[in-house]
């Protein structure tokens, strides 16, 4: 019996390290309902990021004394008109109104990525789907 262990180097032709590997991929099918979870969780995420935004910009405005500046301003003119539309211009408004935005925008998103993924699992089943080459280097 040998107990030792012979160690042999295999040698690698240098053509095959410099040569990257491709893998060609084709997307023949989206799944209609993680396309919509996803995109109704990057709609959520997108509206509360809107809704913050509004109340930055508004406190910001409101630390720079616009809103009042502005009244001051229609006020001296005598625009009595306009000085009522800066009602609308509140802070419980502003917020109800990005609030609303961001619903919709939630509603709309999604149903219509929703939408998209069933027209290309429509137009994949057609003509083969998306192909994609990946490589490694």
């Amino acid at each position: 019996m040998n107990d030792s262990v012979i160690d042999e180097e295999v040698e690698v032709p240098d053509w095959h390290e410099d040569t990257p590997r491709q893998l060609m991929l084709a997307v023949a099918r989206v799944d209609p309902w993680t396309v919509m979870k996803v995109s109704f969780m990057l709609s959520v995420a997108f509206a509360i990021a809107g809704v913050v935004a509004t109340l930055v910009v508004w406190l910001m405005l409101d630390g720079m004394h616009v809103f009042s500046d502005v009244e001051r301003f229609l006020t001296e003119i005598k625009a009595d008109s306009f000085v009522k539309l800066l009602d609308y211009a509140r802070l419980p408004q502003v917020m109800s109104m990005s609030v609303l935005v961001g619903v919709a925008n939630i509603v709309i998103l999604t149903a219509l990525s929703t939408l998209g993924a069933l027209i290309y699992n429509v137009v994949a089943s057609l003509v083969g789907g998306i192909r994609v080459t990946l490589m490694d280097e």
